[in-house]
């Protein structure tokens, strides 16, 4: 009795010191399947965050994607939308979930998107991805058609797209983004970091774009790029006291909705990439030069204006020679290679080098732009029948804006500044520029330029009452001189100048409207006109034939025509 009571005292001693180990058994495996847990939890998660990475989607069919940046909106000048981001579509398949005939599946999906062959739909649906994209930006109706298909790997997102609602308008300006939604040209390539700023998303950029303006210079550009069978067109209308960019295009036109389906040709932006020898474009420049440094004291002044100038072993010949003395008047007016190689021989090749360099004419195009041309000059073989030669505006390539950016320091009293895309206001003010010509020189350039329009080869410029003032100019193509760019310069209302327009055709053709003639007299000054005509009123510019630049200025040192 006592050996089995004394057992039974040490099994109730032990017992409880059994239970504290009871309690640890469990609180272990309560861990490890608390690590399992997260374990699969992190696998699942990486999983996710995988085929996200992998797939650039967020795998439903009703998220938008994550990885695509929504951008702030572009607007013009007066509020108008030229560039807004809505919620798209796209089509993409998961090759390893497809239960079709891969084959009979690529015929039909060639037939409902034939940018790709039934070859390449096979190989993408054979593609050992696990997600491939068959087409971004897709319209709703191709998604219904695709879906009709019944094949259940393939998926459909939603995804932020770029749209452009005025399609063409300012395509070169506005430009247009990749299928990543990042800018791939354009305002959308210059202010991308921008437009995809979190905190500034919701806030538009108002460019300096007027659409109206807009649209009347890019229509009646294109009106005579047909008229005339030119290869292309450029043109730019800017207020010369902001350095705004009320307008500007190139052509041939370019649909930013689809940028791949346009040529390359369509896509090069000739208003500020191109660069181009202007020819007597230049030579206001020339004489505004020479009046600031003291050679060209009168615009009266006389050059000896022979049938030919020699220059070395070349020879400078006139379109319309005058054999005899001609007075600075003269020389613009009928647009004299003879008389401005003179005058720019006079200045010599060291100063003429330095007002365009102060005109920012021998560096890119000075504007938010990416797309910007190097001009070309004669750089170290700047000698005198270069300097001769440049004075008329050959020997010399610049962009469209470049000439631009120059009438307008020629006519704003003498301040060049830089272009802009941007809107001028109080928070965002026009750059103070630097002084390149005098006042007084500005100033007389007026009638100068208004002659040419009224008595010169620039009449076909000349819209009623709107005083326009300007200068054409023709140059032979370097690598064909069977082949012309055609270009007017100039400024409007000369009494108050207030815009620059530069109109440009690029290999423009003759026709028996123009009895075979080719030059800018012939075809573009027609566009400065017309434009002008549209865009005046847009602009506050009233017609008023009671006003005008001082011809009495220029009229007395032109001597009358001969009639013939």
């Amino acid at each position: 009795m006592t050996t089995l009571a004394a057992k039974a005292n040490a099994r109730r001693v032990k017992a409880p010191a059994q239970k504290p180990d009871a309690l640890a058994l469990t609180y272990h495996r309560l861990m490890l399947m608390m690590l399992v847990f997260a374990g699969v939890t992190a696998l699942i998660v990486g999983r996710l965050m995988f085929l996200q990475l992998s797939t650039d989607r967020g795998g439903s069919g009703a998220a938008v994607n994550p990885l695509l940046p929504a951008r702030a909106d572009l607007v013009d000048r007066n509020g108008v939308t030229l560039a807004s981001t809505i919620s798209g579509w796209s089509i993409g398949v998961h090759p390893k979930k497809l239960i079709g005939n891969r084959a009979e599946l690529a015929l039909k999906l060639a037939a409902l998107m034939p940018e790709r062959s039934a070859a390449e739909y096979q190989r993408m649906l054979h593609s050992k991805k696990t997600f491939v994209y068959l087409k971004r930006r897709a319209l709703p109706e191709l998604v219904t058609a695709v879906n009709a298909l019944g094949e259940p790997g393939i998926a459909f997102d939603r995804e932020p797209e770029r749209l452009y609602p005025n399609l063409g308008l300012a395509a070169h300006i506005i430009g247009y983004t990749n299928l990543d939604g990042r800018g791939e040209a354009g305002m959308e390539r210059a202010l991308d970091a921008r437009l995809i700023r979190e905190d500034m998303r919701d806030k538009p950029v108002a460019l300096s774009l007027d659409s109206k303006v807009q649209h009347a210079l890019e229509a009646e550009l294109l009106g005579a790029m047909t008229k005339f069978s030119a290869v292309g067109a450029a043109g730019i209308i800017m207020d010369i006291h902001t350095g705004e960019i009320m307008a500007m295009t190139s052509l041939p036109e370019l649909n930013p909705n689809a940028p791949g389906k346009g040529s390359d040709d369509q896509r090069f932006n000739r208003a500020t990439l191109g660069v181009y020898e202007l020819g007597s474009t230049f030579k206001p420049f020339t004489v505004a030069m020479a009046m600031d440094d003291g050679h060209v004291k009168s615009l009266g002044q006389m050059y000896p204006c022979p049938g030919a100038l020699k220059a070395g072993r070349f020879s400078i010949t006139d379109t319309h020679p005058f054999g005899r003395n001609c007075s600075v008047a003269e020389i613009m007016k009928e647009s004299s290679n003879i008389g401005t190689a003179q005058i720019a021989a006079q200045i010599g090749g060291a100063r003429q080098k330095s007002y365009l360099e102060q005109m920012a004419f021998l560096e890119p195009v000075s504007v938010e732009l990416k797309e910007r041309g190097r001009p070309l000059s004669p750089g170290a073989n700047w000698g005198e029948i270069a300097t001769m030669t440049v004075g008329f505006g050959h020997g010399i390539a610049v962009t469209p804006l470049h000439l631009a950016t120059g009438y307008a320091t020629l006519l704003n009293g003498g301040i060049w500044r830089p272009a802009t895309l941007l809107k001028v206001d109080k928070n965002r003010p026009a750059p103070k520029g630097r002084r390149v010509f005098s006042e007084d020189t500005s100033y007389k350039m007026r009638a100068l330029l208004r002659l040419v329009v009224t008595h010169g080869t620039g009449k076909k410029a000349d819209a009623p009452g709107y005083r326009i003032g300007g200068k054409t100019g023709s140059a032979e193509k370097y690598h064909n001189r069977s082949l012309l760019v055609t270009t007017f310069a100039g400024v409007f209302p000369m009494d108050d100048p207030r815009y620059v327009i530069v109109a440009m055709l690029d290999e423009p053709k003759g026709i028996s409207e123009t009895h075979g003639f080719r030059t800018a007299g012939w075809n573009v000054a027609g566009v400065v006109s017309k434009t002008i005509s549209r865009i005046a009123p847009v602009l506050g510019v009233v017609p008023d034939s009671r006003r005008d630049a001082n011809l009495a200025e220029v009229l007395p040192y032109v001597q009358a025509e001969k009639k013939h």
